[in-house]
């Protein structure tokens, strides 16, 4: 109440924030995206590259790798390029599904100081209009109303700082996780190709 209309815009940016950084941190959990074990599994149960129909379904229902793992597996026994160009499709699309809502964050992250800062320069309006109508001598006044402008700055920073910090670190997770995913990926279009050479032999 004391930062004026546009404590409003800052609070529903702070709790769109904190449901965002609190449902990403669920889902952006490592072993659920991309389980360490997924590809030695995959190469237990499939030694010669292929899976039945109701193995591929499960194992792209497993999780993110998971799908990306089955696109290479379809395309056991065509090239390379092939291959490395069906896991890249897939992960392409799980990668953007990875950062959802992040963009939404940074954004709250860059716009809550300037909507402090417009608060602080309308409350500075509000100063100098009492100033021109009831003049310099009321010093409670004066202070009053420089306190209420410097609220909203206050209050933009409480916003913007934790959510910069928490894009920040939601960003590296996702990278963390493209990363091992592209390793296993990688792995599995190197095994694929050992079972097409030893079969050729």
């Amino acid at each position: 109440m004391a930062g004026g209309w546009l404590m409003l815009p800052l609070l529903i940016g702070s709790a769109v924030a904190l449901a965002i950084v609190a449902e990403r941190f669920w889902s952006l959990r490592k072993e659920q995206i991309a389980p360490s074990n997924l590809l030695t599994q995959l190469q237990q149960n499939a030694p010669q590259g292929r899976l039945s129909a109701e193995h591929m379904k499960a194992l792209e229902e497993n999780s993110p790798l998971g799908r990306i793992l089955a696109a290479g597996l379809k395309q056991a026994g065509k090239p390379r390029a092939d291959i490395r160009a069906a896991m890249e499709e897939v992960a392409v699309q799980e990668v953007h599904e990875l950062e959802r809502f992040l963009s939404t964050l940074g954004t709250i992250a860059a716009i809550s100081p300037l909507l402090g800062l417009l608060g602080t320069v309308v409350g500075m309006i509000d100063v100098f209009t009492a100033i021109m109508l009831h003049g310099s001598g009321d010093t409670a006044l004066l202070a009053g109303g420089i306190s209420k402008a410097l609220i909203t700055t206050a209050a933009g920073l409480c916003v913007a700082i934790p959510a910069m910090f928490f894009h920040r670190m939601l960003l590296r997770r996702v990278d963390e996780i493209a990363v091992s995913m592209e390793t296993q990926a990688a792995e599995l279009l190197t095994w694929l190709l050992d079972i097409e050479k030893k079969q050729e032999a």
